[in-house]
């Protein structure tokens, strides 16, 4: 009896051991996640703690999602230190990451790094989730792919490139009406009604032999007359991934791969989230450090320049970050996927506190992620914090 005690004693402690070991091993993220699991692929409501688990790692979760890799090339663009910003602002910055739940924050100006920070257990090496950051990512790879002359023209109609919407309400929409979201097709972007078409449409199943994008996207019904409202749709975003798919022959990770991540030299491999008929969310969902969204919005600030050549059509950048519509959103007018404001300055903007804030009379780009408190921050009105430090910082480089 005394022996078998003993064994069982022995073995009891070798299973301990063996779990602490894998308990160290796994590392901080799975052991995060795993404190916090869920198995709910509808992410808009998850909890707090479960978005804070998340959020940096979702596209290592292959049993709530896949994702396709947006590949790195061999040569990394350098980020040089530059001044650091005015000491009285690290208070304001402290202050800001601290109440609004900032996972990281990089500041270049004149393409040089000026403040780089990071909260919530997160750092440099680490991939954060995008949400709607992603929408001026796929309005640029439509812009590569006019230069490429995939596509014709912006007046080409959607359904000229994806035959499933023949015959649908978006027969008579044109690619620029998608790009500044005035299709006039009725779409519901309510985050907080789990019966809205921004929660419903990714659980559509495909019909006759269509993607469920497509075939949720040709049921939805006619609201306005096409280019005369204003409607912000993530459901079109998606329709412009599939055009360009379409269009290009190529996924949405390795057109952005070969135009944008290897010739601009980001620093790591990215991923970009798949719908269930293994296609990129297009609207949404581009995991990359923070440093490399940073070096997204400088590429644009700089004209996406490659080799002394834009990979864009002239003009392409002023049309694309001009207010060719108003919103109801905090006096931003919108663009091709991204938001404008009066002083010239534009962002790529998502859900929970993702962003990058780009000023050209400045030569400025703001770089962060968020796990805000709901998903446009309404609870402790982090969005319009967000705005107030955006001007914070600008005031302080004046």
């Amino acid at each position: 009896m005394r022996g078998n005690m003993r064994k069982l004693l022995i073995g009891l402690g070798l299973l301990i051991g063996m779990l602490l070991i894998f308990w160290a091993a796994i590392g901080p993220d799975w052991r995060r996640l795993i404190k916090n699991a869920t198995t709910s692929k509808d992410v808009l409501f998850w909890s707090q703690s479960e978005r804070h688990a998340g959020f940096r790692m979702m596209d290592r979760l292959p049993f709530l999602i896949k994702a396709n890799t947006i590949a790195p090339g061999d040569e990394v663009s350098a980020l040089p230190a530059g001044e650091p910003l005015p000491a009285d602002i690290q208070a304001l910055i402290n202050s800001h990451m601290e109440t609004t739940r900032v996972a990281s924050l990089v500041i270049l100006q004149d393409g040089k790094l000026r403040h780089e920070q990071y909260g919530l257990e997160f750092g440099p090496k680490g991939r954060w989730t995008s949400f709607s950051v992603a929408k001026s990512f796929t309005s640029t790879l439509v812009g590569a792919a006019i230069k490429d002359s995939h596509i014709s023209s912006l007046d080409d109609k959607v359904s000229e490139y994806i035959s499933g919407l023949k015959g649908s309400a978006y027969d008579d929409v044109t690619i620029e009406q998608l790009l500044t979201m005035s299709s006039g097709v009725q779409w519901n972007e309510d985050y907080s009604d789990p019966e809205s078409d921004v929660a419903l449409f990714n659980a559509q199943e495909p019909e006759n032999g269509e993607s469920s994008l497509v075939s949720y996207m040709r049921k939805l019904p006619r609201s306005h007359p096409p280019g005369e409202v204003w409607n912000y749709s993530t459901g079109e975003t998606n329709l412009i991934g599939v055009l360009v798919r379409e269009a290009t022959g190529k996924t949405l990770a390795e057109y952005l791969s070969e135009k944008i991540w290897v010739p601009n030299g980001m620093e790591a491999k990215a991923t970009w989230l798949l719908s269930p008929d293994g296609e990129e969310i297009s609207g949404c969902c581009i995991q990359a450090t923070t440093r490399d969204f940073a070096r997204f919005g400088q590429f644009i600030l700089d004209g996406a320049m490659i080799n002394g050549e834009s990979i864009l059509p002239k003009g392409w950048i002023e049309q694309a970050t001009f207010a060719h519509k108003q919103t109801q959103r905090g006096g931003h007018g919108y663009g091709y996927q991204w938001w404008t404001n009066p002083d010239g300055s534009y962002e790529a903007s998502g859900i929970f506190g993702q962003g990058i804030f780009v000023d050209p009379s400045r030569n400025l780009v703001i770089a962060s992620n968020s796990n805000w408190t709901s998903a446009i921050g309404s609870k402790d009105n982090e969005y319009a914090a967000r705005s107030v430090f955006y001007q914070a910082v600008q005031a302080a480089l004046d």
